[in-house]
């Protein structure tokens, strides 16, 4: 018997069947993946399977343990959750609850499941913590989820979603957030659980890097259809279906153009950034520690140049690059934008500085304004920074960047410019984001983790627009991912940080094709995307 068996699945809402007649297995300890470009319906397949989303209609059947989901009393249900069947769900900021620490966010899940007592519960939450490799396990236990990183807070719901072992996870792009090397030791040990205790994986992604080399078999989805599935290995050296033979040959390429030379549209020198910490026992009565997440950056960076900046979770790169933005007041030495340092000019000056220097945060739905409507929010720049254009003119540039972005074509409805952030897909929410900061046409990007989650084809697209862009507007891009595909389609420069430090530094060849530091060799072999597809499945 399966461990679980979905028959002519089907989703509506309202009268609009966004999910048809889905039919898949699952057997104990098969690791099975479900891939497709955002809006495909892949997450909302996965999700209601549990009845996870409020408004849908659900049809057909969902077999577990020889009953059926959609008919199982909503109490009994609520038991199989997070027990039996525990979810990774996309968005780490906006699944964790903002006024509890991530310890206890965990042992909450373990009393309720594993009938543990508090004591115990914390103790199981620091070792699910110290299991998905977060380091100081009983210290972060402590912390509240904004004073982690990206990449931590989604460990986080790893080592929850983990503590109660179960038999089904559902995990909803559950590396999107993790370098390379964590990402690697995540899924060991996701395997580990699949072979050793029959456990089931159902993994929504768009990496099919990641699907090569861990999954058994992999359904593909296309506007709510299955159009393809099969054994990994053969689907991946064979497709049938054109639109998987586009997804497998969308690895990005490099298209990078010349640097122009002339004065430094950034410059960094000596920069460090230090935060006050509390210290243990009666001294953090009296005074604060200093923690020092940056230290010792410096680089230049010319116009239509992009530096690409790699690393762990943890190891300062979006410390760095909120620096650069002038958004840390515990940054030191010398940062300067355009000519213009942040600590040398005032409030009228610093609004033409943001202008200059935009950003694409890499949580999208936790940088969009959920009460602001697509339109609004990617105009909110242009009333800021261009008061004088008339509501046409700003409507017009909207709907043209958000067409540079992929977002909509033309004769765009004006139901699509009313919709707020939560009726987007998690790759569209990027989109919107990348279109919000091109819209005021700046000289120097930021980007977070600008393609973490979009689909493979989506991010090919993005990366060729962002390279168009640099190469039309002489754009300097900053460039913060642990993504070596896109590191080595975009970047000019490249610098590595591990613990705070630079550890190396360099031109785009060097430093990838000839690195020097065993970090950087143990990166580039965890991150490159181009593996042969059939010596990933030996491996496996």
């Amino acid at each position: 018997m399966s461990l679980l068996d979905v028959r002519d699945f089907c989703v509506a809402f309202g009268a609009r069947e966004v999910v048809h007649k889905a039919s898949f297995t699952l057997d104990k300890g098969e690791k099975l993946a479900l891939v497709g470009e955002s809006g495909s319906g892949k997450t909302v397949t996965a999700l209601s399977l549990l009845r996870l989303i409020d408004g849908a209609h659900l049809s057909g059947y969902v077999g577990w343990d020889g009953r059926d989901l959609l008919k199982t009393p909503l109490l009994d249900l609520q038991r199989l959750r997070g027990r039996d069947i525990a979810v990774i769900f996309q968005e780490p900021m906006s699944a964790l609850n903002p006024i509890a620490t991530v310890g206890w966010q965990i042992a909450e899940a373990l009393m309720l499941h594993r009938g543990l007592n508090q004591h115990q519960a914390d103790q199981a939450a620091i070792e699910a913590l110290d299991r998905v490799g977060i380091d100081h396990p009983s210290d972060r236990a402590r912390s509240y989820p904004h004073q982690l990183s990206g990449g931590q807070r989604q460990r986080v719901l790893i080592g929850m979603a983990l503590a109660c072992n179960p038999r089904l996870l559902i995990a909803d792009e559950p590396t999107t957030a993790l370098d390379v090397t964590v990402r690697r030791e995540i899924l060991e040990l996701i395997e580990t659980l699949c072979k050793d205790f029959g456990m089931g994986l159902i993994m929504i992604t768009h990496d099919l890097n990641l699907v090569r080399r861990f999954a058994d078999r992999t359904v593909v989805m296309e506007k709510g259809y299955i159009v393809e599935t099969g054994d990994t290995l053969t689907l991946s050296q064979n497709p049938q279906h054109p639109y998987t033979r586009k997804l497998l040959s969308s690895i990005p390429e490099r298209q990078v153009g010349p640097v122009q030379s002339g004065v430094p549209v950034v410059l960094a020198e000596a920069v460090r950034v230090d935060y006050s910490v509390p210290l243990p026992g009666f001294r953090g009565w009296f005074r604060q520690g200093i923690f020092t997440a940056v230290q010792g950056v410096q680089f230049n960076l010319a116009a239509g140049q992009t530096l690409g900046i790699m690393g762990e979770s943890g190891s300062g790169k979006t410390t760095l690059a909120l620096a650069l933005l002038g958004l840390i007041k515990g940054a030191h030495g010398r940062i300067e934008v355009a000519g213009l340092a942040w600590n040398r000019v005032n409030g009228a000056t610093q609004r033409l500085m943001r202008r200059r220097i935009q950003v694409v945060f890499q949580d999208p739905l936790s940088s969009l304004s959920p009460r602001m409507s697509l339109e609004q929010i990617v105009a909110e720049g242009l009333t800021v920074h261009e008061p004088t254009l008339t509501p046409t003119q700003r409507r017009a540039r909207v709907i043209q960047v958000l067409g540079e972005v992929g977002l909509i074509s033309d004769g765009a409805s004006e139901e699509i410019l009313q919709r707020f952030p939560h009726q987007f897909s998690g790759g569209q929410r990027q989109r919107i984001a990348i279109a919000r900061a091109l819209i005021v046409r700046p000289q120097v990007l930021v980007l977070d983790e600008p393609t973490s989650s979009l689909d493979v084809s989506i991010q090919k697209q993005i990366l060729l627009l962002l390279t168009q862009l640099q190469q039309q507007y002489a754009l300097s891009y900053i460039l913060v991912t642990h993504d070596i595909d896109v590191i080595r389609a975009m970047a000019h420069q490249v610098m590595v940080l591990k613990g705070s430090l630079v550890v190396e530094q360099g031109d785009f060849d060097r430093v990838l094709n000839h690195p020097q530091s065993a970090y950087t060799q143990e990166l580039i072999a965890a991150g490159y995307r181009g593996s042969d597809a059939s010596t990933a499945a030996h491996e496996r």
